[in-house]
């Protein structure tokens, strides 16, 4: 092997090392862990669960998603038939800062910066003092990619959610499409 051979592969060693050593060092948001004791690791997937609603406040673009559990309750007529959504059902909110769209036609806002990712989940064992649900937040950095845990307590979003009690603490409904 000649030395131009060489110093490529060198080279080519070199910048493989570097890449796979980036690789090694980005965030696994599912290695995070709430106060409230919820893992970002619960909602695994959340990416494709289906949507259940949306919102809008003055602040925020948010899309609610549910795993097949709570969208199968959702469809059985829960909470509006009087009863509880089962043990295992999970919500993760979405929440985008919003901006005004460039190309569509019309006046329209669009989602631009991610921030969090809200999420509760039911479990009556482990979260017996808030109706049954858990709640967590994991806030976005856009500048570092990266998730973190909100140091909020671990009753935060319950005393929200006690306005809807009789609807199971969930704000939302399904929507209809």
């Amino acid at each position: 092997m000649d030395r131009t051979s060489k110093v490529k592969l060198v080279i080519a060693a070199t910048a493989l090392g570097m890449f796979g050593a980036a690789g090694a060092f980005a965030q696994d948001k599912y290695a995070l862990r709430a106060p409230s004791g919820i893992a970002f690791s619960d909602f695994k997937g959340y990416e494709d669960w289906a949507v259940i609603s949306s919102a809008r406040t003055d602040e925020v673009l948010k899309v609610i998603v549910g795993n097949p559990v709570i969208v199968k309750a959702y469809k059985a007529g829960i909470p509006g038939n009087g009863r509880p959504f089962p043990e295992g059902s999970k919500l993760v909110k979405l929440q985008w800062k919003p901006k005004k769209s460039t190309e569509a036609p019309f006046a329209v806002d669009v989602p631009d910066v991610f921030s969090q990712a809200f999420v509760m989940e039911k479990n009556s064992a482990r979260f017996p003092k808030t109706g049954g649900w858990g709640y967590a937040l994991f806030n976005y950095e856009t500048a570092p990619d990266k998730f973190t845990a909100d140091p909020s307590p671990a009753d935060c979003g319950h005393a929200c959610h006690v306005a809807v009690k009789g609807k199971d603490y969930i704000f939302h409904p399904y929507q209809k499409r």
